[in-house]
Order: structure tokens, then sequence, then C-alpha cells
């Protein structure tokens, strides 16, 4: 479980920098460059690990339902939206609305079997849960005092001091 915990907080952390990257490619190059550039990327760099860990094994794909093979199209889906969610909204707030949206559809997923997946049963603990995510991006949107501050700031970025309190 420990393992498991750990990944999961690994592939957060890493799914939120890929998405602040892929902001700055699209930036530079487009939305659709920006979506090519990465899933290319990630193609290149999935065969080269596949084959090194797998070898001719990667290839052996028996009984997989033709639906299956359709998820990379997804992928283009979420690297898209979500470039242009962080374009419009900002990384943190996008990221959190993508997080929740993901917990969402991952429990009606569980709680229908969506899928082929297990049917889960819906909890008064699970709905609670949800709530509190949803709760906290309105919070973090709409709290505050509607004056942004920067209460640190890093001391190399030009003209910069830590104990800089700026407005």
């Amino acid at each position: 479980m420990i393992l498991g915990l750990l990944f999961a907080i690994i592939a957060g952390a890493l799914v939120a920098l890929q998405n602040i990257f892929n902001s700055k490619v699209n930036e530079r190059a487009g939305s659709w460059a920006t979506t090519t550039l990465v899933l290319g990327l990630g193609f290149l760099a999935s065969l080269t690990f596949g084959l090194l860990f797998e070898g001719g094994q990667l290839f052996h794909l028996e009984n997989m339902k033709l639906w299956y093979w359709f998820s990379g199209l997804i992928g283009v889906g979420v690297v898209v939206c979500l470039v242009q969610g962080i374009k419009r909204l900002g990384p943190t707030y996008a990221i959190s609305i993508a997080l929740t949206s993901q917990l969402l559809f991952a429990l009606l997923g569980d709680t229908l079997g969506w899928l082929g997946l297990a049917k889960v049963p819906f909890t008064f603990n699970q709905l609670l849960g949800v709530l509190v995510i949803v709760g906290g991006i309105i919070v973090f949107k709409f709290g505050g005092s509607g004056e942004k501050q920067k209460v640190f700031t890093l001391p190399f970025v030009k003209g910069n001091k830590v104990s800089e309190v700026q407005k």
C-alpha cells in the first residue's frame, strides 16, 4: 500500500509538472504542435523503455478488446484541454479542476461499473470527500482579500530579495 501511495504522489507531481511544461511549449508552438510534441516524445520514450524492460513481449497484446486501442486518442484530448485550461485559468486552478473531474469520473466509473470495472458501492464518505475537494477549489478561487501578494520571492530572480513583500 505504501508503494501505491508513493507512486500516486509521484504521478500527481509529474502530471502537474508536465502540464506546466506543456503550457510553456504552447506559448511558443501552439496547441496542436504541443500535443504532437508531447505525445510523440511520450511514444518514443514509452517504446524505448518498453523494449528495454520487456523486449519482444511488449507487442504481445492477446485478447485485447478493440476499443482499448483508442485510449491514445483520449490522451490527445487530455493534452489539448489541459494546455488550454492552464492558458486561461493558470496552472493551479486548471489542474485542481482537472483532478476533481478525474476523481468524479473515476467515482462514477467505479460506482456504475463502466468499461468493465467492478462495481464499488457509492458511500457517503466518497460524496463528502468530493464535496470537500470542490469546496476547496471554490475557496481557493474566490476566497481571500482579492489582492494578490507575493509574500516570498525567490532570491535569484532579478531584483528580488528574500525578505521583500510585494503588492
